[in-house]
């Protein structure tokens, strides 16, 4: 692949919706030798628009095919929904592009899979998931507790992750309601499954139980769960409950709750406070998010740096952690068409 002589890392677009414009080209835009030089959207108008307002200097372009032969492109950044993530990631390793994919990784576990496989198949080439938002100011520190088994040993997990969005009847389908779209991804199923793992380890099992309250939505067949249930057993021994839901009236803020044997950690994943006691404490206390160990949004430039430094950086979250919640949301998806426990090979 033709590097550009300039030494800027040259970056495409393939998907230029909301969260690139308001939340991935801010954090682009940071670095002066990252230059976005070409975009694709979903129709060439809406990618002329996207380069008139904020890159006037790339080329719009009608194909993302064509866009992925251009020679001097470094790197692919893609914004799509779901449906796509697949064939555009394999296609751009195949041209020699450094991948940057948006969550959820892919339609359902063969298509990560194939993900999976074509990053080992190009080693050489960075490739990067778009990381949840919720519990990054807080990662560390959840980690600390854990880790110095300030709960004792965790047994019981609850999460609640509730919304109003679908509870309009007239509302056409949301494109997250559109199978066709986002596959088996349902609620914010993925996300939570991806932060969960990162604290507790791999969930080996789940049960899942789903509601559709508006099955029709303008003509639609809506077969996406707009409430779901799941029960689930983690690697480490601890049982949990997760609730999602996108009908739920005047809802609280999402919030983990974690059950040790000696203590109790909770998390709100709207202010991210964290709170935590131990047998023998009053009540919950609110444990103190230091400077030193905040953390927060850093996805561009972990990226960036991940393809500055030719291997000595690896870039998280990488194509193996978003392979290990695809199998949580493929169980999830087999337990409610079978109505059974279904168990998670590692």
């Amino acid at each position: 692949m033709r590097r550009s002589t300039n030494h800027k890392l040259r970056i495409g677009i393939i998907g230029a919706g909301d969260i690139v414009r308001t939340r991935h080209l801010p954090g682009l835009k940071r670095y002066s030798d990252v230059e976005v030089v070409a975009v694709s959207n979903s129709t060439y108008e809406s990618a002329l628009k996207f380069c008139d307002e904020y890159v006037p200097n790339a080329v719009p372009m009608q194909n993302w095919a064509d866009l992925l032969a251009l020679p001097d492109i470094d790197a692919v950044w893609i914004g799509t929904p779901p449906y796509m993530h697949s064939a555009v990631t394999v296609s751009a390793l195949e041209a020699g592009k450094h991948v940057f994919c948006q969550a959820r990784m892919a339609m359902d576990l063969a298509e990560a899979e194939e993900m999976l496989a074509a990053s080992r198949r190009f080693p050489e080439q960075v490739t990067m998931l778009c990381p949840p938002p919720f519990g990054l100011r807080g990662d560390a520190l959840v980690k600390k507790l854990l880790a110095e088994n300030y709960l004792g040993r965790p047994h019981h997990v609850r999460l609640q992750a509730f919304t109003g969005a679908y509870l309009n009847p007239d509302a056409p389908a949301h494109w997250r309601q559109r199978i066709e779209i986002s596959g088996l991804n349902v609620l914010a199923l993925g996300i939570y499954v991806e932060v969960l793992q990162r604290w507790l380890g791999d969930i080996t099992g789940v049960f899942a139980r789903g509601k559709i309250l508006h099955p029709v939505r303008q003509g639609y067949e809506v077969i996406i769960p707009d409430l779901l249930t799941v029960l689930c057993s983690f690697a480490n021994g601890a049982e949990g409950v997760l609730e999602f839901s996108g009908i739920n009236a005047l809802p609280n803020g999402d919030r983990l709750e974690i059950y040790g044997d000696s203590g109790t950690m909770t998390y709100d994943f709207g202010t991210d406070l964290i709170q935590a006691g131990k047998i023998g404490d009053r009540a919950l206390h609110d444990v103190e998010l230091t400077p030193a160990i905040e953390g927060g949004w850093r996805v561009e430039s972990d990226f960036i740096e991940a393809v500055k430094s030719r291997g000595k950086i690896r870039a998280k979250p990488d194509f193996e952690e978003g392979v290990r919640y695809m199998r949580v949301v493929q169980a999830v998806s087999d337990s409610l068409a079978r109505n059974e426990w279904v168990r998670i090979a590692s």
